[in-house]
């Protein structure tokens, strides 16, 4: 046993601090314990590091120089600071503000970040629930599953090779703006236009979902044009009511003629200002 003097720290100084064991500091974790050992405590140390075998706890601002490694869940109260790599194998809760200036590698489990500033970002699962605001992506974002709600993307080009549900989608820097577009198929019967007179035309209607009064309507019937169909024939669509297009086909020649049965193809679409 070291001594202070010619006193025994285990008997004279049972309150002062020492490593555990009578070994002095080598690379191997040593607790820190009361000079009698009485109380060991969880606190660790070495030439090469500090460990704690108990519950770790920072209430204030923690920085790292290097690199986080977090085999449990991390909990931080307050800000966190990391300039090297944060690799994280199970969850990671911030309730403060998380500031990352490198890399965040998520290999497993869940990171829920409330407010966060990341410059480069490696995420293999992420759950976010909405990104509110201007968000910028100076590289790519690619999501695999889910909905992924965005406020404001700025990028010159935007590529996306699945499926993609728009809301509202705006052309140009001034729009206009298509809330809606509707496409559906309907039958057509055959039919017999007029010489161009008073009779020159054939109507009706089909089911058109989703299309409403004030939308603008287009299509084709894929029996106008064929080898049997009838020449110099007109075709216009318009919304009748919600749901509903009516089909006017008119005869502009000098013969009348029978319009094979076919398919019509139609596109309702809804602007704004």
């Amino acid at each position: 046993m070291a001594t202070l003097g010619t006193q025994n720290i285990s008997t004279s100084y049972p309150q002062l601090l020492k490593v555990s064991g009578n070994t002095p500091f080598t690379s191997t974790l040593l607790a820190i314990a009361t000079g009698d050992e009485s109380s060991v405590s969880a606190l660790q140390i070495s030439t090469l590091g500090v460990s704690s075998s108990g519950t770790l706890n920072s209430v204030g601002a923690t920085t790292l120089a290097s690199s986080l490694a977090v085999t449990g869940a991390a909990t931080f109260s307050s800000s966190l600071g990391v300039n090297g790599a944060a690799t994280l194998s199970s969850s990671l809760g911030v309730t403060g503000v998380a500031t990352f200036s490198t890399s965040i590698n998520a290999s497993s489990g869940t990171a829920t970040i409330g407010t966060a500033t990341i410059s480069t970002a490696t995420i293999s699962t992420a759950t976010i629930p909405a990104i509110n605001g201007a968000t910028t992506f100076a590289t790519g974002f690619t999501s695999s599953t889910g909905t992924n709600t965005l406020g404001t993307i700025a990028s010159t080009t935007i590529s996306n090779t699945g499926l993609a549900t728009v809301g509202t989608l705006e052309i140009g820097a001034t729009g206009p703006n298509i809330t809606k577009v509707s496409f559906g198929t309907a039958a057509f019967t055959s039919a017999t236009v007029a010489a161009h007179n008073g009779v020159d035309t054939t109507t009706g209607t089909f089911t058109l979902t989703g299309a409403a009064l004030g939308d603008i309507v287009f299509g084709s019937l894929n029996s106008l044009g064929s080898a049997t169909g009838t020449v110099n024939i007109g075709l216009s669509l318009y919304p009748q009511t919600a749901d509903v297009v009516r089909y006017s086909i008119q005869n502009q020649g000098a013969t009348a003629g029978t319009i094979p049965a076919g398919i019509f193809f139609a596109t309702a679409m809804r602007f704004t200002a």
